[in-house]
């Protein structure tokens, strides 16, 4: 494939932020934040994405967005999925079996780490949403009570015919 051609599939930082519906400066923050590698650059110094940094991109949007996770939970989460990448990309058919159960192993409780993580925010979440239902359970009572209140108050006032 040409240069020319492999270039094609690369987005300058404008077309990368409006794809994925963040500005220019999130992108480079991503970067500064080490949420994303430093991007290709062309020959004027301008950033290219390329489609597996904007598949980043969107991994991000899902944690910060679905899951709530700060920039710091983010960087960890992806920072075990790039581990988890690297064991892929490491991975050797012809290997024997002590070597495919060791990456299989490190695998795993980096999957673990991640399930961990998510259930610590669907545990916080969780509570919360507890919080808020209490809460709403004593609105819904002190509302049944003013109400039956205001009736009461409202037809004891009123001459019966």
């Amino acid at each position: 494939m040409t240069e020319e051609l492999e270039r094609k599939k690369y987005l300058q930082i404008g077309e990368a932020a409006e794809r994925a519906q963040r500005t220019q400066r999130t992108l480079r923050y991503y970067e500064e934040k080490g949420l994303l590698s430093p991007p290709e650059r062309m020959e004027g110094g301008f950033r290219l994405y390329s489609p597996e940094d904007m598949e980043r991109v969107e991994r991000i949007k899902q944690l910060q967005e679905l899951l709530g996770f700060s920039l710091a939970e983010i960087k960890e989460m992806l920072e075990t999925e790039d581990v988890r990448l690297q064991i892929r990309a490491e991975w050797r058919h012809d290997a024997d079996g002590a070597a495919k159960a060791a990456m299989t192993g490190r695998a795993r409780d980096i999957t673990l780490q991640q399930i961990g993580m998510i259930d610590q925010k669907m545990t916080k979440m969780a509570d919360l949403r507890k919080e808020l239902s209490e809460r709403l359970q004593r609105y819904n009572e002190r509302l049944l009570k003013w109400t039956a209140e205001t009736e009461q108050a409202t037809h004891g006032s009123t001459p019966s015919r």
